[in-house]
């Protein structure tokens, strides 16, 4: 079985939203765009190069639709991003010349994929996807960039309620300028006990 990993840059207060530029996700009147830059080191940098070894990726239509026309003419930065499987979840969209490219409906058809043998499939962005992934509790892994500033509004990782879960921290770094690289995998339920017991 295929593990599902998300891989998201979130503020404190938990935004995900266009972290990459102005013009990524305007919407909601959105004015933070590109908000990741500022943090951004060559100790990050070698993480992400890390992160972005070959995979399948699960998008969201928005994703899908900001990526599909830049990642194809970029390949010598990402090779894998073109040549991975990529399962774009979308009611609307039906088509792309986008190779590797193949589109999901439902939530059902994510997990039959997930059973499948393969390469793990990378949830990139796709804040919307991740919140469904996150309900269905379909998400195996979480691979945080945790950026130190707050921005009050905008999308944010887990609206929408994520089932309770608990996860245990396999891998952890922080940068010279306060990003925090944290993974964490899936351990099960939540556990309670009194304090002091």
């Amino acid at each position: 079985m295929r593990k599902i990993i998300v891989l998201s840059m979130v503020t404190l207060d938990g935004v995900l939203q266009a972290p990459g530029g102005l013009k990524e996700d305007p919407s909601g009147g959105f004015k933070y765009g590109g908000w990741a830059a500022p943090y951004i080191t060559d100790a990050g940098r070698e993480i992400v190069k890390k992160q972005m070894a070959p995979a399948d990726y699960l998008l969201g239509r928005k994703t899908f639709k900001i990526w599909e026309p830049y990642w194809p003419g970029h390949g010598d930065y990402w090779p894998a991003i073109n040549e991975g499987a990529k399962y774009v979840l979308s009611k609307t969209v039906k088509k792309s010349g986008w190779k590797n490219t193949v589109f999901v409906q439902s939530v059902a058809d994510i997990r039959k994929i997930k059973k499948t043998k393969g390469l793990d499939l990378h949830v990139w962005g796709s804040g919307g996807l991740v919140q469904l992934l996150l309900k269905n509790d379909l998400v195996d892994e979480l691979w945080l960039r945790i950026f130190p500033l707050t921005l009050g509004k905008g999308k944010k990782l887990f609206d929408g309620g994520a089932i309770p879960a608990a996860f245990t921290l396999t891998e952890s770094l922080a940068t010279p300028t306060g990003v925090i690289f944290a993974n964490y995998r899936r351990a099960g339920k939540v556990r309670t006990a009194t304090i002091g017991a």
